[in-house]
């Protein structure tokens, strides 16, 4: 972590810990690159089980220096700058942690109210940079994400696989009807999709987009040749056809599928 950012990051951590109701504050993995990276932000994520401040009132806590101050509507994320770095601190109560959690370990017929939102809130709470933790609350939730068993992962596969395959059967129909903006589309969707299978294939939380790209690299569980496909059907050369990027995704599915 950059000096600049960890100023920053001890001062708010010294604020929010000060309330009753805050129970742990994890740091995202966005604020690891230099503060002048495109994708540099400060993101702090604040778990509570009891009172927390008002919007209004955070805001004031925050400092003088805190600029152009928004929150969401349901009052549970602030938005401002410091000069010029963007902080984002994000409020989640730590029982509707808890269920979530839940759905993934124990409640599987559940499973369904998940399958669109995906894993990424998992791997922000198993990755996060622990900052401040009033009791071993999140050192539990974290044993207990280490631990979902081959049922949990097999029926995220399942759905990201089906989603996988509609993708390339959109890709296929709008390259007969040429298509360019549905081609787009279910280009995106279709390799999205496919990266998220193979995620749930290697027992793995899915990471912020940015970080798709990087992390499949890494992945010890791939079909043969993927990643040599995978980086071609990224290209936006032009000698690369939509006929030969559908063969790309046709070929990377069928290896899918097989693992």
């Amino acid at each position: 972590m950059k000096y600049k950012t960890k100023l920053l990051v001890d001062r708010f951590v010294e604020v929010l810990s000060r309330w009753p109701g805050v129970e742990c504050v994890s740091l995202n993995e966005a604020a690891q690159p230099d503060t002048l990276d495109s994708y540099f932000a400060l993101i702090l994520d604040v778990f509570y089980s009891g009172a927390i401040p008002k919007p209004e009132e955070r805001c004031a806590f925050y400092g003088d220096d805190a600029v152009v101050f928004e929150t969401a509507n349901q009052g549970n994320k602030d938005r401002f700058l410091i000069g010029d770095i963007p902080v984002r601190i994000e409020y989640k109560a730590t029982g509707k942690i808890d269920e979530l959690i839940d759905i993934a370990d124990t409640k599987r017929d559940l499973l369904w109210l998940i399958k669109d939102s995906g894993t990424y809130g998992y791997y922000r709470l198993s990755y996060g940079e622990i900052l401040f933790a009033r009791t071993d609350w999140i050192e539990k939730i974290r044993e207990r994400l280490l631990n979902l068993d081959i049922p949990f992962w097999q029926t995220m596969r399942d759905a990201n696989q089906s989603k996988m395959e509609h993708y390339l059967s959109d890709l296929g129909a709008a390259l007969i009807q040429g298509d360019d903006f549905h081609y787009l589309i279910s280009s995106a969707g279709f390799i999205k999709a496919a990266c998220l299978t193979l995620f749930c294939i290697n027992r793995r939380f899915e990471p912020s987009h940015r970080a798709y790209f990087k992390q499949i690299h890494g992945l010890s569980v791939l079909p043969e040749s993927f990643l040599t496909q995978f980086e071609t059907f990224l290209r936006n050369e032009g000698d690369l056809t939509m006929e030969r990027k559908y063969s790309l995704a046709q070929l990377m599915a069928r290896g899918i599928i097989a693992l």
